[in-house]
């Protein structure tokens, strides 16, 4: 079964080449495509697509206030030419999947809609540096009490959650199972009342249990 996207973007070529590239894979559907958040909420509604690419800056409703809307809906992959904290952090808070830079190539933007339709997060790089900076020197909030509710088991899987680490990674760093990590992760979500992978790393640095530079 493919996977179906709705592509926004106010720029018309812009717009036109990532739904290109996309609809060029054996595997993914553009079903629509929007001009602005307002077309791509009701684009979402209309269609009922498994990602939305949504860019950040466009004209009445923008990105952040779309996503808002429909992340309950819909899995958001927000594309952008600014990587300015702000966005990250509004679109991650919007509730944004994954947080990429229009420079990215194709085969990583035909990769990064397969990994949010199957459920997961991703953040290009220059993102997830920036998000750990945002921690190196602010005093972390309350969250640290909250993580008493997991087991010692889930704080490790948590940490290495935030050092980017895989399923398949965080397995062979703990000795267990993909299947173990599996659910240590539903737990660590579950428990923390967090939506996904790309909230978990924000509570592990918020809390302290994770550090810039830190293994």
């Amino acid at each position: 079964m493919s996977v179906r996207v709705v592509v926004a973007d106010d720029q018309e070529l812009v717009r036109a080449g990532f739904a290109m590239i996309l609809d060029a894979q054996p595997d993914i559907e553009v079903v629509a495509e929007a001009g602005d958040g307002a077309q791509a909420v009701a684009a979402v509604r209309e269609h009922r697509p498994d990602v939305v690419l949504m860019d950040v800056r466009m004209p009445g409703v923008d990105g952040i206030e779309a996503a808002r809307a429909v992340s309950g809906e819909t899995r958001v992959l927000m594309l952008t030419t600014f990587d300015a904290d702000e966005h990250v952090f509004a679109a991650l808070r919007a509730g944004a999947s994954g947080f990429l830079l229009k420079d990215v190539r194709r085969d990583d933007l035909a990769h990064a809609v397969r990994v949010v339709a199957a459920g997961e997060s991703l953040l290009s790089p220059s993102v997830t540096r920036r998000l750990i900076a945002r921690f190196t020197s602010p005093t972390p909030v309350e969250v640290s009490g909250r993580l008493d509710v997991l087991t010692a088991r889930e704080r490790e899987t948590l940490a290495l959650i935030a050092r980017g680490l895989s399923n398949a990674e965080i397995a062979a760093e703990m000795v267990v199972t993909e299947h173990t990590v599996k659910t240590h992760v539903g737990n660590v979500l579950a428990k923390l009342g967090l939506r996904d992978r790309v909230q978990a790393v924000i509570a592990a640095y918020e809390s302290g249990l994770a550090v810039p530079g830190g293994r």
